[in-house]
């Protein structure tokens, strides 16, 4: 026997294994105890190297390896209990595999809205030990594919769209998908491999849209060490939504973060300050101390998943004219300059020698 844990609004696979001798039997899956009459059939079939589906689960018998898996989607609390992977045997008693199955009720993203040129970041929290493997299905396409994981949210990738941060320490997972677009909506499933004998998954409908609302970037000028104002609209339909800006370093899009939840309220005194305007729809504010840098306007739902709509990149005028021409440089082909302080101190220094 060996225990399973699925979350509400996701599901499990589960991997039945079975003698050799018996490939060629019928399989099933039923829920109660195994002795005879005490456990009811929920799905059952003699059908090879194809699913076989009867409702929210479904049954798929490799022979080759002598293991078949079942899947159960769309879990509730109401499927937590006993089960059996059942192997039919005319001759005798049949072979049982029981299945212990734990469904968490924890909240857990049903839909995703993002913009077209935007980027989002999923959350999920899960409690399952697991093994480091995470797979992204699309509904629809073939095959499924394994995003880049790191370690380390400043590990995300450049090259690559889709990336996962498993930070298990604080029991979330991070869903990283940049430079969007309306071709990426769709139904997704994040797979992640508990242990040799079942995976769980977490299902979500991702809804990119082209809002004529929003610009998808700004470009913004100002003076060395000083401020500069900015302005970022937004859609109607996030007028409640926690509004934020992000500054982004390197690969790691959110570095350092400002938020506000309250309309026409300041948000707490620091380098950046910020102001919804819930009835404008617009998020303004002010950033101090401005140097050569990248940030994003964006919205947090209610359920943690956050939406980037608007990119600001911000050039610095009045600095010296040797540092500033490798800065036009960069930022004419890259469209995003990111020079440490130490960098810039010593292109002076060597100017003025």
């Amino acid at each position: 026997s060996f225990s399973v844990t699925g979350y509400s609004g996701g599901g499990v696979m589960i991997a039945c294994k079975y003698d050799e001798i018996y490939t060629a039997n019928e399989k099933y899956f039923c829920r109660g105890d195994k002795w005879p009459g005490k456990c009811s059939d929920l799905i059952k079939t003699d059908v090879k190297y194809k699913w076989f589906k009867s409702g929210s689960f479904a049954l798929f018998d490799n022979t080759s390896t002598a293991v078949f898996t079942v899947m159960i989607k769309n879990l509730n609390q109401g499927d937590s209990g006993k089960y059996q992977c059942g192997v039919n045997i005319s001759y005798g008693k049949d072979s049982y595999t029981e299945v212990n199955l734990k469904v968490i009720t924890d909240q857990q993203i049903r839909s995703v809205r993002g913009y077209s040129g935007g980027n989002v970041i999923i959350n999920y929290k899960f409690e399952v030990k697991h093994k480091n493997h995470v797979k992204v299905c699309k509904t629809g396409t073939n095959p499924c594919f394994t995003p880049i994981s790191t370690n380390r949210t400043t590990e995300w990738g450049n090259s690559i769209r889709f990336s996962i941060h498993d930070d298990r320490s604080a029991g979330l997972l991070h869903l990283f998908i940049r430079e969007l677009n309306v071709n990426d909506s769709g139904e997704y499933r994040i797979i992640v491999e508990a242990s040799e004998d079942y995976r769980f998954f977490f299902k979500f409908d991702l809804d990119i849209r082209d809002d004529d609302c929003c610009v998808k970037s700004i470009s913004l000028s100002a003076a060395a060490g000083g401020s500069v104002n900015i302005s970022c609209k937004y859609p109607q339909s996030h007028i409640d939504d926690v509004k934020f800006l992000c500054w982004r370093s390197g690969a790691d899009l959110c570095a350092e973060e400002t938020s506000v939840n309250l309309s026409r309220r300041w948000s707490p005194e620091g380098k950046i300050q910020l102001y919804d305007d819930r009835e404008e729809q617009l998020l303004t504010g002010s950033i101090s101390h401005v140097t050569h840098s990248e940030y994003w306007c964006g919205v947090q739902s209610d359920q943690g998943h956050k939406s980037f709509i608007t990119r600001v990149l911000i050039r610095v005028t009045g600095t010296d004219d040797f540092l500033n021409n490798i800065i036009n440089a960069n930022f004419q082909s890259t469209g995003s300059v990111y020079l440490a302080d130490d960098c810039v101190l010593c292109c002076l220094s060597m100017q003025r020698k």
